[in-house]
């Protein structure tokens, strides 16, 4: 009998098997990389300035909240029975709220506004080395090896190659600023999402922190004079596809962190710059030939790190 690949891998036990590691990994990695042009198409469509920042908040805070409500709804329905938070979730969704969406997704969406996306490609792949850090040092949820600094930095190495031209394209200090804050604040939620899905629903917990982060997200948007005036079929559909990134991608990885390390997880996050180059090169019939040798290059450079970094386990 055929079975959705996401039902297959809510099958507890080859959530720890390297091929469905690699595969959903992947996956959430490459809708993540279709964020990127997303988001500023986004801007684009509903006509949202890059100084307009309550305007920017706002549109961020609709996508994570209707991310939020997608989320309960497909995983419900994947599990068979509604996923409703008990009293005693109430903190964790509010902590990983904080991290995960409000300071993490406000800080990715101001600082987009003011670079561009390969040079927040970089600075945003840093979160893989403050995950692991974090991880280790502050949650002391594993071990800090050489073989997962080593991985990190080959995987680092791969994502700067792939953005080489974002050294010869203008960019923000503050846009930069606020991206490597963003980082830090996903790290954090990483290490909180570990801890809390030892005792409650990871994909639970995704759903309700994000639409708890999209509502105080939208309120701040509102109530600062935030609006989003230009609704067209355009707008609305790339702001319905931006949920269904993060309802799925978001869910899933965290779904994975459960039942591995959060450093066996986080350097995929390399993946993410590359698969969105990547994804522009297919669309962009002026691209040049050293442009797609450069993105072979730096994915084996990610893929390697990857492989360094799972070697010898937790």
């Amino acid at each position: 009998m055929f079975h959705p690949p996401v039902v297959i891998i809510m099958n507890k036990s080859k959530l720890t098997k390297p091929y469905i590691i690699w595969l959903v990994s992947a996956l959430c990695c490459l809708l993540w990389g279709s964020a990127f042009p997303a988001i500023r198409r986004g801007y684009e469509y509903l006509h949202i300035e890059s100084a307009d920042t309550f305007s920017i908040i706002l549109f961020a805070g609709v996508r994570f909240f209707g991310a939020g409500v997608l989320t309960l709804i497909i995983f419900s329905l994947i599990e068979r029975k509604p996923l409703l938070p008990k009293k005693t979730d109430a903190p964790k969704i509010a902590v990983l709220s904080v991290f995960q969406t409000i300071v993490q997704y406000l800080f990715f969406y101001l600082g987009l506004a003011f670079t561009t996306g390969s040079r927040a490609s970089i600075v945003n792949s840093t979160s893989v080395f403050f995950a692991i850090f974090i991880s280790a040092l502050i949650f002391k949820q594993e071990k800090l090896k050489s073989n997962k600094i080593i991985g990190s930095v080959i995987g680092f190495a791969g994502v700067v190659l792939v953005s080489l031209d974002a050294f010869k394209s203008g960019g923000g200090a503050v846009g930069e600023a606020f991206i490597l804050i963003s980082s830090v604040s996903y790290a954090f939620s990483s290490a909180f999402m570990k801890k809390y899905s030892d005792s409650s629903d990871p994909a639970m917990l995704s759903g309700c922190q994000f639409m708890l982060g999209g509502a105080v997200m939208i309120a701040v948007g509102l109530i600062c004079g935030g609006r989003l005036t230009e609704l067209n079929a355009r707008g609305v559909l790339i702001t319905v596809y931006l949920m269904l990134v993060s309802a799925l991608a978001y869910s899933l990885w965290s779904i994975l962190i459960k039942h591995n390390s959060v450093s066996k997880i986080a350097v995929f996050g390399f993946l993410t710059p590359i698969f969105g180059f990547v994804m522009s090169l297919m669309f962009d019939a002026s691209s040049k030939a050293e442009s797609s040798v450069f993105a072979v290059i730096s994915l084996i450079l990610a893929v390697t790190g990857i492989i360094i970094v799972n070697k010898n386990g937790d």
